[in-house]
């Protein structure tokens, strides 16, 4: 069996951080680990409190997962503070971490900023360069690359600024768009729009969270990153058509949707 780590925040409530990771790993027939950085006091409507992990406590959980059930796929999500992102990123470098996929998780759904001020430029400096894939949506795009990112052409210049600076390919995420849901990946100086189909819901609580695992997972089985990303928003759109309904606030997609069926998670 392939295995995925989660390197993330814990969501109480069960829709965004660690708990939407594992149920999309679980949902692609794939083994979850997680290093747990943060638990944080949340629920549909906001966040109320983060308490952040030791870095020591960190470091431990991920010499742990790597010596002991090597991951095909590292997933990172919330990283809030600079210490933490510093072992992180000396855990992949020692352990030569494949298939890295990060979301550079900076403010939740609702709102709630999520990214200590400096931490952003530790995980530009330590961790963006680590990665395989980095998948910022439009507000994280602007803060990573420093332009505005409102056109079609300005996720198509981030994606590709964004690239050449850190070294990694870019899936540049189109989610907070009006009346589209496209993304676009830059990789090796050739750029790729992949379109999808805006479903009408307020619940979309976890949305980032679950694609970028969903794609480590493809990732981890060993298909190409094109495939990954495609199927992942495949998987995704599905979880979010199926019209899960739960809280007063964003509410949480149906990761289990697919449970009865195969083409998302099958060898």
């Amino acid at each position: 069996m392939k295995t995925v780590l989660t390197v993330a925040g814990s969501d109480c409530s069960g829709g965004a951080g660690i708990q939407a990771d594992i149920k999309t790993i679980a949902a692609h027939g794939v083994y979850a680990m997680s290093a747990i950085t943060a638990l944080t006091a949340q629920n549909t409507t906001g966040v109320r409190a983060v308490m952040d992990v030791t870095p020591e406590f960190l470091r431990q959980q991920l010499d742990c997962i790597f010596t002991d059930i090597r991951p095909d796929a590292v997933k990172i999500g919330m990283v809030s503070n600079a210490n933490l992102i510093c072992v992180i990123a000396d855990a992949l470098r020692e352990y030569d971490a494949p298939n890295v996929v990060l979301d550079p998780v900076m403010v939740s759904t609702s709102g709630s900023r999520l990214l200590k001020e400096d931490a952003q430029d530790a995980m530009a400096k330590r961790l963006l360069p680590l990665a395989d894939l980095i998948t910022p949506n439009i507000p994280e795009a602007q803060a990573l690359s420093g332009i505005t990112v409102n056109t079609r052409e300005d996720m198509e210049r981030a994606g590709r600024l964004l690239a050449k600076r850190y070294g990694c390919a870019v899936l540049v995420k189109g989610g907070h768009q009006k009346e589209e849901a496209n993304d676009f990946l830059f990789k090796d100086k050739t750029g790729r729009w992949f379109y999808g189909k805006r479903i009408d819901s307020k619940n979309t609580h976890g949305t980032g969270c679950t694609l970028s695992s969903a794609i480590a997972c493809n990732l981890a089985k060993g298909r190409g990153l094109a495939d990954s990303i495609e199927m992942a928003k495949r998987y995704l759109a599905g979880a979010l058509a199926s019209g899960l309904d739960l809280g007063q606030g964003s509410g949480p997609l149906d990761h289990g949707f697919a449970n009865s069926q195969t083409e998302f998670y099958s060898d």
